[in-house]
């Protein structure tokens, strides 16, 4: 359902809303020093400011009322920041106040959000699982011990390229890279391919992607709680059945698992689920939190890399000069029609900007996810009162033109002499968050994106399906809790002339 169909019911609830809105108020303006924004109509509040692209609509606003400002969505307040230094003081120094999260209705589905580690609140159980992440699924060892299973899928994704080239069929980049991104985290996490084919792959994308809409996509219960008990659009009921179709896939997966543990009396695979399943972290990990913690890695983590890699695709077919000092780099460091290996990362600054250009220009999670205030905390001069919404824009930050010049061009050479990268450390580039809700499997992301990408280009040329023109390449994105490319990047391979060193 769009916004405007979002809009439409509200106004259709108003008699259900009235009397609380009347004891409560609709808007908290009357708040001292709340920051400034546009004036909010009766009951919907500032609703009909979002448009279909809230990301673009909020980035107007905050050229008219600054870098912090205030919008009454239903009754929820809420607080967008769309500068760096907004971003440090929401994300850094005032990050104990707000590390809490704001819980989309669609989360709770199979009441998922009691077990979600992106929207548990900071609490023990919270830092146990974080710590887990860390130090047992992401850590820099961890990840080096499977690296080869990532060759191994990498390779898998080429060769079917290959037959492309062959045959002269357009590659639909963005399926190809969601079944390698889905079968890359599945056999690091349970040494399985979870999809066999494109087809099973475009299934499974389906599901995940119908969770992120329903997750992204504006929801009238969750403007105006009183309505959530009703769940009038069907958001909670739709996501349940997303969510279960994912749910038993990892049941299935885990209990198959512990089965052959308890037949050999060890480990199986030394995989992640092993980790999960070892006796340090049975008691922490019983089945249910795995397939749970399994849900989250899979639906953020296939999405959000699907969408970067597209974007990263997209871009250097857009910018062919970009394009051809990639390659350069590529042939000169490890030779062409070679695929990248993780140890090569360091040695390719130049395919490293092109990411964290990617990065600047479409990040996957536009307004990262939605964090609580929970308490009064003032921030730029301006109170963020208890219980608002806090919204950080980094699309909008992405492309402010006091920070970056010339923001709307793809300019991976402005990364290369600059510290600046994308951990959480800089906040004129934060695509994975920061503080401690930072994105915990960035490590893992970043590995997948960097193979698949630098791999696709260095193995293969490119042209554009039906010969359209590079620079006529539809750039438009599609609004979800990730930011998605509007059009699907179609096309065709062709062998590079391979020339090893």
């Amino acid at each position: 359902m769009d916004l405007m169909s979002c809009i439409l019911m509200s106004v259709i609830c108003f008699i259900f809303i009235q009397a609380l809105c009347s004891l409560h108020g609709t808007s908290s303006r009357g708040n001292h020093r709340l920051p400034p924004g546009p004036p909010p109509f009766p009951v919907i509040g500032n609703l009909l400011a979002l448009g279909n692209k809230p990301h673009k609509c909020l980035a107007e606003l905050a050229k008219t009322y600054g870098p912090i400002m205030s919008l009454q969505l239903g009754q929820i307040t809420t607080v967008v920041v769309s500068s760096a230094d907004m971003a440090k003081g929401i994300l850094l120094t005032h990050d104990q106040f707000l590390s809490n999260r704001t819980v989309p209705d669609a989360m709770r589905a199979v009441n998922h959000h009691e077990y979600s580690l992106p929207f548990l609140p900071v609490s023990p159980r919270w830092r146990s699982l974080r710590k887990l992440c860390n130090s047992q699924l992401f850590g820099s060892k961890i990840l080096d011990a499977s690296q080869d299973l990532r060759r191994h899928k990498v390779q898998q994704l080429l060769q079917e390229v290959e037959q492309s080239s062959v045959t002269g069929e357009a590659v639909d980049i963005g399926k190809a890279a969601f079944k390698t991104t889905i079968n890359l985290l599945s056999n690091t996490i349970f040494s399985v391919d979870l999809v066999r084919s494109v087809g099973s792959a475009g299934e499974f994308r389906e599901t995940v992607a119908n969770i992120m809409k329903e997750v992204g996509t504006p929801n009238v219960a969750d403007y105006f709680p009183i309505l959530k008990k009703l769940d009038p659009l069907g958001v909670r009921r739709r996501t349940a059945i997303h969510f279960s179709k994912i749910l038993d896939v990892f049941h299935h997966l885990v209990s198959q698992r512990k089965k052959l543990i308890e037949n050999t009396g060890s480990p199986i695979s030394n995989d992640i689920l092993d980790v999960l399943l070892s006796e340090e972290n049975r008691e922490q990990m019983e089945g249910e939190r795995i397939q749970r913690l399994s849900l989250d890695l899979f639906a953020a983590g296939s999405d959000t890399t699907t969408s970067t890699l597209e974007w990263g695709m997209a871009e250097l077919l857009h910018n062919p000069k970009a394009m051809s000092k990639a390659k350069a780099e590529l042939e000169e460091t490890i030779g062409k029609g070679k695929p990248v290996e993780e140890s090569d990362i360091a040695r390719l600054p130049y395919l490293q900007a092109v990411l964290k250009e990617t990065f600047r220009l479409h990040p996957a999670v536009p307004f990262l996810l939605p964090r609580k205030s929970e308490m009064d905390v003032e921030v730029g001069g301006y109170i963020i009162p208890k219980d608002a919404q806090v919204l950080v824009n980094v699309w909008a930050i992405g492309r402010d033109a006091s920070i970056w010049k010339n923001p709307e061009g793809f300019l991976p050479e402005r990364f290369l002499r600059s510290e600046i990268d994308v951990k959480g450390r800089n906040f004129e580039l934060i695509p994975f968050g920061a503080g401690r809700r930072v994105c915990p499997g960035y490590p893992l992301a970043l590995r997948m994106v960097f193979l698949v990408l630098g791999s696709l280009i260095n193995c293969f040329d490119w042209k554009m399906e039906g010969g359209t023109k590079p620079e006529d390449m539809d750039m438009d994105d599609k609004f979800g809790i990730t930011l998605e490319k509007a059009q699907p990047v179609l096309v065709v391979p062709y062998r590079a002339n391979k020339r090893r060193h």
